[in-house]
């Protein structure tokens, strides 16, 4: 079975946001993820991954205004400075956490914007970004998101991540392929996971309809958590769901394994 790390963004909610780490270690997690260290101190960050024995798989750049409804800035064009200092306070918490992976949300696209500049803004962003965090052995992901949970996202397919990624010239920056997402937008998970393997850094699940847990949906991931197996992903896959009930009660798809 692939390796699982547990999202304390969206699991083990019952709990205050620190108290999830002993709780994803107590459920069998060797690796947690989340949106973004950054309300938190990095030295409590620290002690409760090395008091729970866990692995800091992944974190996010940050994203601007989250409360107020932005999901990322890496393609707006006004924001370029921002971006570029939220790189460095990544580098910051990642160097600490010993995360190798940091994953970039290009946000929705801003109202009267011209398409080549959106394009040129994002590549150039993404582009510094990982030249910075190849510096610290730190892998850049971007991930496509889609458009119904998150109108007017700026990347929702794989083969635009793709080739968004090649016109960089990087060789640090890899796609974080969500299984929720992408069968959303494009399905075909299995055949474009082994396409691209090569370029998937990280896999993300939930079910579809619902967000929910792995067998409340119509994706078959004992099939797929198979064929990863098959196929050579050697990645985390992170828990990025919301539970239907207390966490905890629906974790029986992850103890079977």
């Amino acid at each position: 079975m692939p390796k699982f790390a547990a999202n304390l963004t969206m699991l083990f909610t019952e709990y205050d946001f620190l108290d999830r780490f002993e709780r994803a270690a107590k459920a069998g997690f060797w690796g947690v993820e989340y949106l973004f260290p950054y309300p938190y101190k990095v030295e409590d960050l620290v002690q409760r991954l090395q008091a729970n024995d866990l692995k800091q798989v992944l974190h996010n750049l940050p994203a601007g205004d989250w409360g107020a409804g932005e999901r990322g800035i890496a393609c707006m064009p006004d924001r370029v400075g921002e971006f570029r200092d939220g790189v460095g306070k990544a580098i910051e918490y990642a160097t600490a956490l010993k995360c190798p992976l940091v994953n970039c949300l290009a946000g929705i696209v801003p109202a009267g914007v011209e398409q080549t500049k959106l394009h040129d803004t994002f590549v150039g962003n993404i582009k510094y970004a990982a030249d910075e965090l190849k510096k610290h052995d730190i892998k850049l992901l971007i991930e496509p998101i889609n458009t119904i949970d998150i109108p007017g996202f700026y990347l929702t397919r794989t083969k635009q991540a793709i080739d968004l990624i090649d016109q960089t010239g990087s060789d640090n920056i890899f796609v974080q392929y969500d299984v929720y997402h992408m069968q959303i937008m494009e399905g075909d998970l299995a055949r474009t996971v082994e396409k691209n393997l090569s370029r998937i850094a990280h896999i993300q699940l939930a079910d579809n309809p619902g967000r929910n847990e792995p067998g409340t949906g119509e994706i078959n991931y004992p099939f797929l958590f198979g064929h990863f197996d098959r196929i050579g992903y050697d990645g985390w896959i992170g828990c990025e769901y919301k539970p239907k009930t207390k966490t905890e009660e629906g974790l029986g798809w992850f103890t079977k394994g």
